[in-house]
């Protein structure tokens, strides 16, 4: 009996270490209609092998009118996307065609969400990477560090 209890003992703990270890790889952000996030600064243990990370749009305005996205790149490539986004449209999401783009979510208006999962294979741990949003003339205010965890 002593043998069976230890078994369920240790196959309890290794669940429940799995499970930490996927809450830790799921992250939340919220765009409001003030053109913030409401974070800064994104992190997730380097032992993810993906993160996903949902968008949530905590106000009541369209996406047509406050409409807000999560982009993740190098921060070197920040501009340049954003530069990009500048002539492409609501319908393309403000994402440019690039592989400087590491991931991003489709724009959301308030009440919606989205999220996206993507491989951290490509990232190096302790190394800063830049989100933003690429509506047009969000990406000033809407910003922050993403960064993997040794």
């Amino acid at each position: 009996m002593r043998t069976i209890t230890r078994i369920l003992v240790a196959v309890s703990s290794l669940l429940v270490a799995q499970t930490a270890l996927a809450d830790e790889c799921e992250l939340t952000i919220t765009g409001n209609d003030m053109m913030r996030y409401d974070k800064t600064e994104l992190s997730a243990p380097a032992s993810c092998k993906e993160v996903t990370v949902t968008l949530k749009h905590s106000g009541t305005l369209a996406k047509s009118v406050m409409g807000h996205n999560w982009v993740l790149t190098l921060p070197e490539d920040m501009q340049s996307v954003v530069q990009s986004a500048m002539s492409l449209s609501l319908e393309e999401n403000y994402i440019p065609d690039t592989d400087k783009i590491i991931a991003h979510t489709k724009v959301v208006g308030g009440g919606e969400s989205d999220s996206v999962t993507f491989s951290t294979a490509d990232l190096k741990a302790g190394k800063d990477y830049q989100y933003f949003c690429s509506f047009p003339g969000h990406s000033s205010m809407m910003k922050g560090t993403f960064r993997l965890t040794q």
